[in-house]
């Protein structure tokens, strides 16, 4: 184990990713046991206030991922142990702020509720590229070239084009999670790019307009796709982040 960490993480300077990633995805495990914990009305964990407003924990989590993405950047190359140190101030803020991004992207509190499922789809997408960046994949599939090709610029850009684009187009399809891993993963967005778009995506709007059968056919598959991994995709969910609420979410401040 000492021998592969020092040959694949540490000799290529993958060390402060790895930090960063490890204390990225304890510190959302450990805030999503203290909210349910606090949920609950359990031990000793308590909202955080100040003159009856409701601080979130995203608030210490945007300071500590400044502060340590600046840190990161001016100790790069010059102090190994003070941009590991950064990288996990990095990683924790990164973890306490995507755990409410639901609530920056709504700009409302709906921690609790169906809307808030979006910020464990984005820790677990960003935990899940993280992961590939340091399995040593390379954005736009940069990774798959040879030695030489590195060298041709015209090979690289043309294999960050076209990696590329197969991801906008699977974007446009509505097939966003294939065309985020497309980015990480060489030819992966193709599949979603040649499949059909889904029925509510620009492409379908844009394309099936005038063929609606190919619109009929886009329905029928995207309702199989939903009702076969909507279920597993919500117990999974539930699993990790607590059932949601069934009534609306409240105003900004008040949890």
């Amino acid at each position: 184990m000492g021998h592969w960490l020092q040959r694949n993480i540490v000799e290529p300077g993958k060390l402060p990713l790895l930090l960063a990633l490890a204390a990225f995805v304890l510190t959302f495990v450990v805030t999503r046991v203290i909210t349910r914990l606090i949920r609950a009305g359990k031990g000793p964990f308590r909202n955080v206030k100040a003159g009856g407003l409701h601080i979130h924990h995203a608030v210490p989590g945007v300071v500590l991922t400044i502060f340590g993405g600046f840190g990161v950047v001016a100790s790069s190359g010059r102090h190994q142990i003070g941009t590991a140190a950064f990288a996990v101030v990095f990683g924790v803020g990164a973890g306490l702020v995507l755990d409410e991004f639901a609530l920056i992207l709504h700009l409302g509190d709906v921690y609790w509720t169906e809307s808030g499922r979006k910020s464990v789809e984005v820790v677990v997408l960003t935990a899940a590229l993280v992961g590939l960046v340091l399995a040593g994949f390379s954005p736009f599939g940069v990774n798959d070239l040879s030695q030489a090709e590195l060298q041709d610029r015209g090979a690289v850009i043309t294999s960050v084009v076209v990696n590329f684009l197969f991801s906008l187009v699977a974007l446009s399809k509505g097939k966003g999670r294939i065309a985020l891993f497309g980015v990480i993963i060489p030819f992966l967005a193709l599949f979603g790019a040649i499949r059909l778009a889904r029925p509510d995506s620009y492409w379908a709007r844009r394309f099936y307009r005038r063929r609606p059968r190919a619109l009929a056919r886009a329905g029928r598959r995207a309702d199989r796709h939903d009702r076969r991994w909507s279920g597993p995709r919500r117990a999974f969910q539930d699993w990790i982040a607590g059932k949601p609420d069934q009534q609306p979410a409240r105003l900004p401040g008040r949890r």
